[in-house]
């Protein structure tokens, strides 16, 4: 009698799976089809997106702008095409793994992948930030150094490159901040970098300039003294 009751329970739990596993059969099929067509669409957009980066000629206008010097100096190549497209491909591929992921009711892998889809377009910006402060303070430093150079002042290089770092170091952060990275601690930054400027300028002003304001503050006394 014994034995016979251990019997049903067993033959019970073998039809209790077997009844999970047809049912979820056809779920997993279903995201297993989702996954290959992902797989080849995320590719062809792939080569799409390259081809398109590469007709635009994109590189040549980065490294017109002096981007390349530096992608050299971290060891990597200029490639704006292969990078778009990987991240079109991961995106894509993302995005289909999502589908077969609520397919089978994967709740927490959905909950993850959709945080990292709405993080790469803050990647990109980010990117585009420190591209486009790059290309700024490049042009900047070319600018202070041929004015203070015209002005047949001292110091062109050494301004020029204070002014480039000045870029850069807004550019890193206002990235940063994009990506939601230490933000407050970002704010705090950026709030005593300003107020060290003021104060710089301030103190440059009131020790170096002190004799030619009081000589304006002269004239304009008497001038008006006169009128």
């Amino acid at each position: 009698m014994v034995v016979q009751n251990w019997l049903d329970v067993v033959v019970a739990s073998i039809q209790n799976l077997w009844i999970l596993l047809v049912s979820f059969l056809p779920s997993l099929i279903g995201a297993i089809i989702i996954l290959v067509i992902g797989v080849i669409v995320a590719a062809l957009l792939h080569r799409v997106v390259e081809r398109v980066i590469f007709y635009l000629k994109v590189d040549s206008l980065l490294r017109k702008l002096g981007v390349e010097s530096y992608l050299q100096r971290a060891h990597l190549s200029l490639n704006s095409g292969h990078f778009m497209g990987r991240v079109t491909y991961w995106f894509i591929l993302l995005a289909f793994i999502l589908a077969a992921s609520d397919i089978l009711n994967f709740t927490a892998l959905s909950g993850f992948i959709r945080d990292v889809l709405n993080y790469i377009p803050d990647i990109l910006v980010a990117i585009l930030i420190v591209l486009v402060a790059l290309v700024v303070a490049n042009f900047l430093r070319g600018l202070v150094r041929a004015s203070v150079l015209g002005a047949q002042l001292h110091a062109a290089r050494a301004l020029g490159t204070l002014t480039w770092w000045v870029v850069i170091i807004f550019g890193l952060l206002t990235a940063l901040l994009q990506l939601g990275i230490a933000v407050s601690i970002i704010n705090t930054v950026i709030t005593g970098l300003i107020a060290m400027l003021a104060l710089a300028g301030g103190l440059a002003f009131g020790l170096g300039g002190k004799e030619y304001a009081g000589h304006l503050v002269n004239r304009l006394r008497e001038e008006t003294e006169h009128k």
